[in-house]
């Protein structure tokens, strides 16, 4: 469920429904979890014409079920976790209606879905006389994500599963993402990723550098809410890094592992009173088991980061695999607060290196970036001042978003005065 606004792709979801709302009639189906609120619910229906929920619930014979039958069909793992059939049944009682004139697939897990009722495999679903178009938000090229995991795996076993996993998504990504009408992309680098494997399966999906000539893909990247967010007013010494992110997210928790390791040694040894936070839901229990140490506190997650933000003098971002976008790196502008990042967490978002972010990648490099901002003011409040700046001109979903009437326009042949209602659904 796309609220609140706890992950980036939950930030992405929400802002792409409020502004297809405005036009449009926009249902939401959507997975929720035991700590999803009634209230958040209620928040989404507020703009929303109708929500639609259907329970997702998390085990370890499911997660066990979905390994088998990745290795019986060759689909990737992840896909087949999300498989429910109380969401196919609801998918298919909504498209029975008639009402609809667009499906809106949010991200890869949930394109099974978005492809209920498709033509088959070949035949364009123009052809089928439906009238229902099916767009794709892909956000990332999943598979790429996987390999990079997989390249900073130092556990031969794990190294050969991640693989296997990265060539599963290739294929199905590849597949899949060819077989909707419109496909969207929060970066160019996840756009050409997907494109030069799309294009061998699909060749009406064109790939190369030059994708002025491809009319079924864009990319529009990840917005947030600059007149909602004021910058932070910060502490006279601020001291605290901070590094926010869900931390079931394998990107996020290998990267805090890698500058554990590596980069925060040298950071204690220049500022022996800096402190290293950790902000992110349902860390593994060896990472809250770092509460111990000096200096560190492991926060899982934290309803008010005002707090914590005012004490922040950097924000880390030491992902070594990632795709798409890290908003992260998008809020801390829109907070005011200095961002350092290696270049693959900053990857597919327009900065100004030096300006409005400090990018390294060896250990070396990152911890003096780091104790840069730690210790000099000057270098902290030109950060601030010059990422606030670039997330309102760049990053703000009102200026930005508008991108989108242009998308359904294509998809829905830009009939005068047609009304359609969309039906959404999203991942995490």
């Amino acid at each position: 469920m796309p609220y609140p606004l706890i992950s980036g792709a939950k930030i992405r979801a929400y802002y792409v429904l409020r502004h297809l709302a405005q036009k449009h009639e926009v249902t939401l189906l959507a997975f929720v979890r035991d700590d999803d609120r009634p209230e958040d619910i209620a928040h989404l229906e507020g703009f929303l014409e109708r929500v639609h929920t259907v329970p997702m619930r998390r085990s370890l014979l499911r997660d066990v079920r979905a390994v088998l039958v990745s290795l019986a069909t060759g689909r990737p793992a992840i896909v087949a976790r999300e498989q429910v059939e109380a969401m196919r049944r609801q998918v298919e009682e909504l498209l029975a209606t008639g009402r609809f004139d667009a499906v809106h697939a949010d991200q890869i897990p949930m394109a099974q879905y978005g492809l209920l009722g498709h033509a088959p495999r070949g035949l364009p679903q123009s052809r089928r006389g439906t009238g229902i178009r099916r767009l794709l938000d892909q956000h990332n090229a999943t598979f790429q994500i996987v390999e990079r995991l997989a390249s900073c795996e130092p556990r031969l076993w794990k190294r050969a599963m991640l693989r296997r996993e990265a060539d599963a998504f290739a294929r199905y990504e590849a597949d899949v993402c060819g077989r909707f009408d419109y496909v969207t992309f929060v970066t160019n680098e996840d756009q050409q990723a997907l494109l030069a494997r799309m294009s061998v399966l699909h060749p009406a999906f064109s790939a190369g550098g030059d994708t002025s000539r491809n009319t079924r893909t864009s990319v529009i990247p990840i917005c947030v809410d600059t007149q909602a967010v004021q910058p932070v007013s910060p502490v006279p010494a601020p001291n605290r890094l901070t590094m926010l992110g869900t931390m079931y997210w394998p990107p996020n928790v290998e990267g805090f592992d890698w500058f554990w390791q590596n980069v925060w040694p040298r950071v204690r040894a220049l500022v022996p009173d800096a402190r290293l936070t950790c902000i992110g839901k349902r860390p593994p229990e060896r990472l809250l088991a770092l509460n111990q140490e000096p200096n560190v506190e492991i926060m899982g997650y934290v309803p008010d980061l005002a707090p914590y933000l005012a004490e922040t003098a950097v924000l880390v971002v030491p992902l070594r695999a990632a795709g798409g976008m890290r908003v992260k790196i998008v809020d801390a502008w829109c907070w005011g607060v200095p961002v350092v990042s290696t270049a693959v967490g900053a990857e597919g978002i327009a900065l100004r290196q030096g300006e409005n972010i400090l990018l390294a990648d060896t250990p070396e490099e990152l911890a003096e970036a780091v104790v840069r901002v730690l210790t000099d003011e000057a270098v902290r409040h030109g950060l601030r001042a010059a990422g606030r700046g670039w997330v309102e001109e760049h990053y703000d979903w009102r200026r930005v978003y508008t991108a989108w009437d242009t998308v359904y326009e294509y998809l829905l042949g830009g009939a005068a005065g047609r009304r359609s209602e969309a039906s959404s659904v999203e991942r995490r």
